[in-house]
């Protein structure tokens, strides 16, 4: 994944952040059984140090997570969405960030969760991205992550009134599960459920994988 498309894609987020944060800040609100996986993730962590909240857009998920009790920090790769996720939730750290290149130590992290993180990403810069945060979790550590299920890959011209130009790509859980374990990852549940009402999200399959590092 060259520096043009991490360039265009931060671009496209920074045009999106502020409908973004309007549009999705509270959907959990409406999505039950993300908010019990998210409970769990945080029950797995809580006490064992921080965990880190990547593709973090408006801070939605890490809200959750810091009223459940983790130690968690939000990263994102779009400074406008860092902006919104600070205005929105002021008591939790957020900082900018590339989940292919973590600014992070070795086996600094208890868990990461990272909700639709990839969908921009592009099949052959996965294991790479797999690969960062599988070394930037602790022996023991979790792996929440979520994904859009299918074939197709979608390429929007608009979002909410503005221009993007990027691609929203589409995985089987299987693949995902694949490369997983190929970055050294052992996979201990997984969930796939179909998508709520129109009126709450895009109308697409979800998958969701806990996956831990080995101790």
């Amino acid at each position: 994944m060259d520096d043009e498309l991490i360039t265009s894609i931060r671009d496209n987020y920074d045009r999106l952040a502020d409908e973004y944060a309007r549009h999705l800040f509270g959907e959990l609100a409406n999505k039950p059984l993300d908010c019990q996986l998210v409970s769990d993730f945080a029950a797995q962590t809580r006490g064992r140090g921080e965990v880190c909240d990547i593709g973090c857009g408006p801070g939605q998920v890490a809200r959750y997570l810091r009223d459940a009790g983790a130690n968690v920090f939000g990263l994102d790769l779009s400074p406008e969405m860092i902006s919104q996720a600070q205005r929105l939730n002021p008591d939790v750290p957020f900082r900018e960030g590339n989940m292919l290149a973590l600014d992070l130590p070795a086996g600094e992290l208890a868990g990461i969760a990272a909700f639709y993180a990839i969908v921009n990403i592009p099949r052959g810069s996965l294991p790479l991205a797999f690969s960062e945060m599988h070394r930037a979790l602790q022996p023991g550590g979790v792996l929440l992550l979520g994904l859009h299920v299918g074939t197709e890959t979608l390429h929007p011209a608009e979002l909410w009134g503005k221009q993007v130009s990027m691609d929203w790509f589409f995985f089987s859980s299987a693949e995902i599960e694949q490369l997983l374990e190929a970055a050294g990852f052992i996979i201990k549940e997984v969930k796939v459920r179909e998508p709520y009402s129109p009126d709450v999200e895009h109308q697409s399959r979800r998958a969701y994988i806990f996956a831990r590092k080995a101790l």
